[in-house]
């Protein structure tokens, strides 16, 4: 069994309500929506990603025969029950925003309408997979603004919050823009191109530095890319000049030097020299160790001879903002628009669409909340991608969704762009959604 898609990945409580709907016949349409209430402190939009990944669970949503005996073995569930997820399968319709899509607070960014049952049996991996992936795109996107162009690549699986996230935040950040991923089974299972040099380890495991350069390079003509700052970084840097004529008569040459600890810049600038010098100005500088997107522009704001940069934890991790007040919330059951209002945590009710506009110069200028009866001249961004259960369309290639997420980012505002908090993007509430809501409100 695959962990990652079972329907027991899920809190026991929608089980449980799942049981009293089933139990009590309200099996009619539910419409829920996911979407965020507020922006981390620190963010100024966010990208949503995880689209495919939900569709790809709903489609082969399904308990097997091992699952049902664990069922009946706990004892929690009846007999009727287990013969209703004995048979279970996602029937419903889904709509939602492109993933790539930058979007911003209110504004629903998934829509499942399904029988009540199955509708609320998927929110807690539905929320798991949109919450995850929309948390670190976000981040990688910020990482991608201020790099001026040079190529970022994803190192951080192995500081990643289990496998499953550390596959999905080398998906994640690729779509926002990273050049690629450290991560092997991210290039199988993705297509996303793969980069690696070595560890210290390969270094140390070798009684001499330079031994250690050419043996690397004679196991990896093609991508001769060495990590310098095992011992003494300036005194590496001088080694491979040695090291490289040696190189050339074989028919190699070094691709690339990594730096990964101490004060980057300054060493990215001596090692340049001396590579300048030797005669190895077309070797370029990968620097990695602990960096993000505030150091990512400081270095290249300081003109750091930095080709590339390899960014891991906090990427990986979103260490920032590593989580999302978000919400998958019933707004319709069975014709009937709903709405929470616990303090702090009010819904707008009834299925809605989120309509964009844009300034002269083809940026956002603002975007308008509305229920979906309330048709409007701009950019709608939910769209229909599953009805009934099935997919309306084959699932994008990444590099296309990628392409796509490139072009909302050029389309941010330069107050948006930032990594300091500018002015809050205008999101309105439409006169029909307010009037909806008072509807609702007389109603209870």
């Amino acid at each position: 069994m695959n962990p990652s898609t079972s329907a027991l990945l899920t809190d026991l409580y929608e089980l449980t309500m799942a049981q009293a709907y089933l139990e009590q016949g309200m099996t009619g349409p539910a419409v829920f929506e996911f979407f965020v209430r507020k922006l981390p402190a620190n963010r100024n939009f966010l990208v949503a990603a995880g689209l495919e990944q939900v569709l790809s669970y709903l489609a082969d949503l399904h308990v097997t025969q091992e699952e049902l005996v664990w069922l009946e073995r706990s004892g929690r569930f009846g007999s009727g029950f287990l013969r209703d997820m004995e048979t279970l399968r996602f029937t419903g319709d889904v709509d939602a925003m492109s993933e790539g899509t930058v979007f911003f607070p209110h504004e629903p960014i998934l829509r499942v309408t399904a029988p009540l049952p199955q509708a609320q049996l998927v929110e807690s991996r539905v929320m798991n997979l949109l919450n995850f992936q929309t948390m670190v795109a976000s981040k990688a996107a910020r990482s991608v603004l201020v790099a001026g162009g040079k190529p970022l690549i994803d190192f951080g699986l192995r500081r990643a919050h289990g496998a499953e996230a550390g596959l999905l935040a080398a998906r994640a950040s690729y779509l926002s823009g990273f050049a690629g991923t450290a991560t092997v089974l991210a290039g199988k299972v993705f297509g996303i191109p793969l980069y690696g040099t070595m560890a210290h380890s390969f270094v140390q495991a070798h009684e001499d530095e330079c031994l250690a350069f050419e043996h690397f390079a004679k196991a990896h003509p093609e991508n001769v890319v060495l990590l310098i700052d095992t011992y003494d970084t300036e005194a590496a840097a001088q080694k491979v000049v040695w090291l490289a004529p040696k190189l050339t008569a074989r028919g190699m040459s070094v691709k690339g030097v990594r730096l990964d600890s101490g004060d980057l810049a300054d060493h990215a600038r001596r090692v340049r020299r001396i590579l300048d010098e030797g005669g190895l100005s077309q070797t370029e500088i990968l620097a990695s160790g602990n960096l993000d997107e505030y150091r990512l522009r400081d270095l290249v704001n300081n003109d750091a001879p930095i080709d590339s940069f390899a960014v891991g934890t906090a990427m990986t991790t979103s260490s920032d903002a590593p989580s999302l007040d978000c919400a998958y919330k019933l707004q319709e059951y069975a014709g009937r628009p709903t709405r929470k209002r616990s303090e702090g945590k009010a819904t707008w009710p009834g299925r809605k669409q989120a309509y964009r506009y844009y300034t002269a110069d083809a940026r956002l200028s603002h975007d308008i909340v509305t229920t979906d009866r309330d048709r409007r001249p701009g950019e709608p961004l939910l769209r229909s991608v599953m009805k009934e259960g099935r997919r309306l369309e084959l699932a994008p290639d990444l590099s296309e969704t990628r392409q796509y997420a490139a072009a909302q980012l050029r389309q941010l505002p330069e107050s948006l762009r930032a990594l300091e908090i500018g002015p809050s993007y205008d999101v309105q509430i439409s006169q029909d959604l307010q009037s909806l809501a008072q509807e609702v409100d007389r109603s209870l």
